[in-house]
């Protein structure tokens, strides 16, 4: 599949999911893409935490890529740079705080000063290839969002990334409404457009409006309070210090992720008028109702400051009477890892607040009136929503018929798809996938080793070792180990009526040692089907002479 005189999309993850996005276009013989994100595990992946796109459709084609420019600094759009970059083997093209953040995951794996990163200011055009780029900043929750104006040699696209609108932010300098929409007068045929909130039929509000909200909560609690947000939320961040001197608070900042969006937003000019911090220790000496602590977490990750406070194993302690704030939305799937913190911290008698009690949060992802207005700004002759999972995508699709644009096209990860000339179409397919980072290894997501660690999960594990002397005959007594197989009450009863199993299949033995294995692992297996319903892995070990 190699683009000619034309201009294909490819999404290899983000289209048809919430994260992992990663965008592939191509043009007179070449790809450049778009964004390099992870996902996050769930539990249908035991052990793992990192889920990455699978590349193998771009890692076929390296000599035909030019490049990756990255629209943002969050984990859904840069998170996998850290472990695939190297290998795709060309420059990364970032603004300064993208680029902190991605030196500074480059740097913890050690290969800083092997991929290469260009800095790009927005509103200046740069090349890539066959592609003509400018950034183009608009609202999020994290400095530096950018769109995309990518020029070809058969048309024009306006990539937008993650975006709202914001009349007053906090953070950053988006671009106006009249350079907006001196874009769209200049010309777009296909705009590509964020499918988060197409279901919300209000606008997500400005970063601004959050203030007033924190303040009130923050300024009525009479203990310790605790905000949890997303890290990378740096407008967030700077509101919080503003509500940390207005309540009269010293701020502590706890969580290796906030630790870095800070260094890297200083290093860019951001946060100029931010309090001075104390570290944890200090705030734990502090009255109570005179410190206010920005910790990570939020989401109920396991290993995350918030997670650890709640379990009592941080430096930070909460009581009785002490409040955590939860400025940030639930992502969809983590609603039970967050119920188990807060349960914990409710049975301590902890005040919890989030967006359905007070206004603590707003979103950086359009709604249908922001939505409505873009398309505005832009008159698309094409729409191809994306950043969603396929409920998003059509639905964000319909509404853009409902409001004028010509031609819409939905298209999934894998989907490779020809925007111009002409109307857009489906023209083929690209492999993809999921990978899992397992420790330092990556891993097909589907692959022996996480399918064989569910069953393990599911189903439990008994190990047998069998010692034969000379002639084959066994020498002692079968040993069985269990782990994980529902026999607590009756453990040694069950080792031994597996043993004896075990004893029995091997019999006069004059098998060979394949046979042998498979007849001892029925047996048992039998006998464990027998006592629990289940079929655990059986591992059967003969150890001859």
């Amino acid at each position: 599949m190699t683009p000619k005189n034309e201009l294909l999309f490819c999404a290899l993850g983000g289209s048809g999911e919430i994260g992992m996005n990663v965008n592939l276009y191509g043009c007179n013989g070449k790809w450049v893409m778009v964004d390099c994100g992870i996902t996050f595990a769930d539990p249908a992946y035991p052990g793992i935490d990192v889920i990455l796109p699978d590349l193998s459709f771009i890692e076929e084609r390296l000599d035909d890529l030019v490049g990756i420019v990255l629209t943002h600094g969050h984990e859904d759009h840069i998170g996998a740079l850290p472990y695939l970059a190297e290998d795709l083997g060309v420059p990364l093209y970032a603004t300064a705080f993208t680029a902190g953040l991605i030196r500074g995951k480059l740097d913890e794996e050690g290969i800083a000063d092997r991929v290469k990163i260009k800095l790009v200011e927005a509103g200046k055009p740069f090349k890539v290839g066959p592609f003509g780029f400018t950034f183009v900043e608009l609202s999020h929750s994290i400095p530096e969002p950018n769109a995309l104006l990518i020029d070809t040699p058969v048309g024009r696209v306006f990539h937008t990334g993650d975006w709202k609108l914001d009349a007053t932010p906090v953070i950053g300098n988006p671009a106006s409404p009249e350079q907006l929409a001196a874009i769209g007068d200049a010309g777009v045929d296909v705009l590509v457009c964020d499918s988060t909130n197409v279901f919300n039929a209000e606008a997500s509000g400005s970063e601004s409006s959050v203030r007033q909200g924190l303040a009130e909560v923050i300024g009525r609690a009479k203990g310790r309070v605790l905000v949890t947000s997303f890290a990378s939320n740096a407008a967030r961040l700077v509101t919080l210090g503003e509500v940390a001197k207005e309540t009269g608070r010293k701020l502590c900042v706890t969580g290796r992720s906030l630790d870095r969006i800070l260094k890297v937003g200083r290093a860019c000019g951001y946060f100029k008028n931010f309090p001075e911090t104390v570290d944890p220790e200090t705030a734990m000496r502090l009255p109570r109702n005179k410190v206010l602590i920005v910790a990570t977490g939020g989401q109920g990750e396991p290993r995350a400051a918030l997670a650890r406070v709640a379990e009592g194993s941080h430096t930070i302690t909460l009581e009785a009477g002490d409040s955590v704030v939860f400025s940030s939305k639930q992502i969809p799937g983590n609603e039970v890892a967050i119920g188990r913190i807060q349960n914990t911290l409710a049975a301590r008698g902890v005040n919890m607040i989030t967006e359905r009690q007070a206004h603590v949060h707003v979103s950086g992802h359009p709604g249908r009136p922001e939505l409505a207005q873009m398309y505005k700004w832009m008159r698309p002759k094409l729409l191809v929503p994306v950043h969603g999972e396929m409920r998003h995508m059509m639905e964000h699709a319909r509404f853009g018929l409902e409001q004028g644009i010509a031609q819409t096209l939905v298209q999934s990860d894998g989907d490779i798809v020809r925007m111009l000339p002409g109307p857009a179409k489906k023209v083929g397919n690209a492999t993809v996938g999921r990978l899992v980072l397992d420790g330092d290894v990556i891993l097909p997501a589907d692959g022996s080793t996480i399918n064989e660690r569910r069953r393990l999960a599911l189903n439990g594990q008994i190990s047998v070792a069998v010692a034969l002397g000379k002639g084959g005959r066994a020498i002692g007594r079968p040993q069985v180990r269990v782990q994980g197989v529902p026999v607590e009450d009756e453990r040694d009863a069950f080792i031994a009526e597996a043993a004896d199993a075990a004893e029995k299949a091997l019999g006069g033995n004059k098998r060979g040692p394949d046979r042998l294995r498979e007849d001892i692992r029925l047996a048992v297996r039998k006998v464990a089907t027998r006592w629990t319903g289940k079929k655990p892995i059986v591992d059967v070990l003969v150890i001859e002479g």
